[in-house]
């Protein structure tokens, strides 16, 4: 069990826009890559994608079903739709690389259209609320089962539980070089600190096979 703390999840992520973070990649992947962001229902990755997005994001949000309706967590309690189908946006860094980011829908039952949105994805971040982590453990599983390189990134609900990063990282089983970061996914700033927090751990992981 994860205990309570005062929290030290790191809120920043470099590289910071500007320091040339998307040339590595931009050589590599032709200036564009495909971005999962994923989490349990309710968790905030459609605010996420809304925030970052440069365009009008495409949203496929549904009222919630009977199905939907039984999925009991504190992110999802207040809900009343849920994407059904996937959330799409892009953001670019550096004014080089592109991310197409792909919001995949947060109930169980609808795995399948989530692994089809994994094909030709570089990279995947992985929203989490401290208030329900055992509602992310499928998410990363499923990641892990892909072999999809990812980031977590801690959603700062109101009220949410605070907790050292040690007993985050081992709440939620990461591997040491799994970045780790705090989010608030309504404000820009700290969402795209995030997914730039992704973006290092790609590059990083290219150099070394390079």
């Amino acid at each position: 069990m994860v205990s309570k703390a005062a929290s030290d999840v790191p809120t920043q992520a470099p590289p910071p826009p500007g320091s040339g973070a998307g040339k590595y990649l931009h050589s590599s992947v032709a200036g564009a890559a495909k971005i999962l962001v994923v989490g349990p229902l309710g968790v905030g990755k459609t605010t996420l994608i809304g925030t970052v997005s440069e365009i009008k994001p495409l949203f496929t949000e549904a009222v919630m079903t009977q199905a939907g309706a039984r999925v009991d967590t504190a992110a999802a309690s207040a809900k009343t739709t849920t994407t059904v189908a996937l959330d799409f946006g892009r953001m670019t860094i550096d004014g080089e690389l592109v991310l197409y980011l792909f919001g995949t829908p947060g109930q169980p039952r609808f795995l399948p259209a989530w692994r089809d949105l994994a094909k030709g994805a570089l990279g995947a971040l992985a929203l989490v609320d401290t208030r329900d982590l055992a509602a992310s453990f499928d998410a990363l599983g499923n990641l892990e089962d892909l072999g999809l390189p990812f980031a977590v990134a801690v959603n700062v609900f109101p009220g949410s539980p605070q907790h050292h990063t040690g007993d985050l990282r081992a709440a939620l089983d990461l591997l040491p070089e799994t970045p780790l970061v705090a989010c608030d996914a309504r404000d820009r700033t700290s969402s795209v600190r995030a997914l730039i927090a992704l973006v290092s751990h790609l590059i990083h992981l290219a150099t070394e096979t390079s």
